[in-house]
């Protein structure tokens, strides 16, 4: 089964876990040499955030690509984020999942809602936004879908609108709380490398 095959993979990577300002990091080492970087929540297990990287040709690690969270801006770092604001008007499509479901926001949208479409592409294995002005189309997948092999249900998912932001909502399949409940638990017996029982605070 396919279920179980990813899972598989997940227990077979190399983990290491970290406390830190309230969330707990899960880092894995794949076989194939990829890297996974998770965050979660501490008091709710909510997933915050998902990165991935992988060796470029020369063997060397590429940068992080973000799956779910912020995307990382490359203006901030040298300066504080305080100093640079958003000046550009363009959308910004990012992922923030709940407990029960995968959902994604793309700020910057200041279409009323009817504009809006948001459909499933079952052959393609995507979801797609189109709006009847044609000013915004966005063509995304769900990478947590395939990599169980769990097909697409334009039933899960819906949408609204709010203050210029478009909130897309998947709602998870069953398999999927089920193998997250299950790695949930196995993630918490990980020893965090910087606490002495996993989510003691450091004095």
């Amino acid at each position: 089964m396919a279920l179980p095959s990813w899972l598989e993979t997940l227990r077979a990577a190399s983990k290491t876990a970290l406390v830190q300002d309230g969330n707990r990091k899960i880092h894995y080492l794949f076989e194939d040499g990829k890297e996974m970087a998770e965050e979660y929540d501490l008091k709710t297990g909510q997933l915050v955030s998902r990165k991935w990287r992988e060796k470029n040709t020369l063997g060397g690690y590429g940068k992080w690509q973000v799956e779910v969270g912020e995307p990382t801006s490359p203006l901030l770092g040298v300066l504080e984020s305080e100093l640079i604001k958003e000046s550009s008007s363009n959308p910004v499509f990012m992922r923030k999942d709940t407990l029960s479901s995968f959902q994604w926001r793309i700020r910057n949208l200041p279409y009323p809602r009817e504009v809006y479409s948001v459909s499933v592409e079952k052959e393609q294995r995507c979801c797609v936004v189109r709006t009847t002005n044609k000013k915004y189309y966005k063509k995304f997948s769900i990478p947590d879908l395939d990599r169980y092999q769990l097909p697409l249900d334009a039933a899960a998912l819906s949408f609204t609108h709010a203050n210029n932001t478009l909130i897309i909502t998947y709602q998870k399949p069953k398999e999927i709380l089920a193998a997250e409940e299950q790695l949930q638990k196995e993630l918490k017996k990980i020893k965090a490398a910087n606490s002495g029982d996993g989510d003691c605070k450091t004095q």
